[in-house]
């Protein structure tokens, strides 16, 4: 069974999130803590999971990279799986960086459980960093997602900025959020009005109006 890191709030909850981390760092990552705590402070329950190859860092001390996207669908799934026997109503899926894209691929096949609503990503990965040639753009799991998604984007984020962005048709499931200056962990420059606290609890306001719109 996988270790889940809940975050419960006070009130009744009006769905549950299931946040998977990025390449590099695990669920109690600075990012992913901040951002737990900000969409559970508005009603939603969140529950973090690390992928094998993560969980494995932690006894080894080894950072080996992690495997292809597609082979973390299945962990995935089964996290899914386990969330809903302890959680009720809307469940939605996604994560930071490559979690929100595994989610997003999850989110294409034909057994998803139909108590998942949405996905949600931040920092969607786009493309590799440096690689933007067509060949490497991600799009495929935006296009034939069975569920909305919404992305919460830096809008200097190198794996997908906002001008490049700007030129694409995305699919019309897809609604994207750009946080002002943000690079992909959604931190704006020093001398930018904007704060990295800040762009992360507007992120969460948007990933809670998505929620939300389901409960309603």
């Amino acid at each position: 069974m996988t270790d889940i890191l809940w975050n419960r709030p006070e009130g009744q909850s009006i769905g549950t999130f299931i946040f998977a981390h990025g390449a590099g760092a695990g669920m109690d990552s600075n990012f992913m803590e901040r951002f737990a705590q900000a969409l559970c402070g508005h009603g939603v329950t969140v529950a973090r999971f690390e992928f094998d190859y993560m969980a494995k860092r932690r006894v080894t001390e080894k950072k080996a990279p992690p495997p292809k996207a597609e082979k973390l669908v299945g962990e995935y799934q089964r996290v899914l799986q386990e969330v809903q026997k302890e959680t009720e109503g809307p469940l939605f899926i996604g994560g930071k960086s490559m979690g929100g894209r595994v989610a997003a691929m999850l989110a294409c096949g034909s057994s998803l459980p139909k108590r998942v609503a949405g996905v949600v990503c931040l920092g969607y990965p786009f493309h590799p960093i440096g690689k933007d040639a067509p060949e490497n753009w991600r799009m495929e799991p935006l296009a034939d997602s069975k569920r909305p998604i919404m992305i919460a984007q830096g809008e200097r984020d190198q794996m997908g900025h906002w001008w490049e962005l700007d030129e694409i048709e995305l699919p019309s499931t897809v609604t994207i959020h750009f946080l002002e200056d943000g690079n992909h962990d959604f931190a704006p420059r020093g001398q930018s009005p904007a704060t990295w606290d800040g762009n992360i609890k507007i992120a969460a306001e948007h990933a809670k109006n998505f929620i939300a719109s389901f409960a309603e």
